[in-house]
C-alpha cells in the first residue's frame, strides 16, 4: 500500500514538473538593447560590477541553463527584472535608476544577493574588492565612500 502512494505521489510530482515547463514566464531571454551607460569612475569598478552585478543590473544578461527550467525560470526572471527596475546601467540616462543606493546596498551585504552568490562564484568579492567597488560605485553615481573596510559605516576620513 504504503509503495503505491509513493509511486502516485512521484508521478503526479513528475507529471506537474512537466506541464510548468510549457508556462511562458520566465523564458523570454532576449536581452533588450543597450541604451546608455553610465561614466565610470574607473576600469576596476566597471570589471567588477560586470563581474558581480550586470546579469541583473544591465541589459547584458547571461542566461544560464536553468534559466529554462521552471520554476527556477520564474525566479531568475523575476530577479532579473526587479534588479533591472531599481538600476539598470543599460538605459542609463533614458529612465530614472536607484543608482544612489548601489554602494549602500554592497556595504550591507544585500548584493550581490546571496542566492546569487551560491550559483555565482565568480560574484564573490574579498573585502578589498567589496570595499574597491563600493568607492567606485559611489564615486560613479554619488553616495559616501568608505574609509577602509565594507563594513566601516559614515561619511570618509578627511
Amino acid at each position: 500500500m504504503l509503495r503505491k502512494v509513493v509511486f502516485w505521489t512521484i508521478g503526479i510530482i513528475a507529471v506537474l514538473f512537466v506541464a510548468i515547463q510549457f508556462v511562458p514566464y520566465g523564458r523570454d531571454h532576449t536581452n533588450p538593447p543597450v541604451l546608455g551607460e553610465p561614466t565610470w569612475s574607473d576600469a576596476e569598478t566597471k570589471a567588477t560590477f560586470d563581474r558581480a552585478c550586470a546579469d541583473c543590473h544591465s541589459n547584458e544578461t547571461k542566461w544560464p541553463w536553468y534559466s529554462n527550467v521552471a520554476p527556477v525560470s520564474w525566479l531568475v526572471w523575476r530577479d532579473v527584472d526587479e534588479g533591472r527596475a531599481k538600476l539598470n546601467v543599460s538605459e542609463w540616462g533614458h529612465r530614472r535608476n536607484e543608482a544612489d543606493e548601489a554602494g549602500e546596498q554592497v556595504q550591507k551585504g544585500e548584493m550581490p544577493m546571496p542566492i546569487y552568490l551560491v550559483l555565482h562564484p565568480e560574484a564573490r568579492l574579498s573585502a578589498d574588492e567589496k570595499t574597491t567597488l563600493i568607492n567606485g560605485l559611489n564615486a560613479t553615481f554619488g553616495g559616501e565612500g568608505l574609509r577602509s573596510s565594507p563594513m566601516a559605516y559614515g561619511p570618509p576620513a578627511d
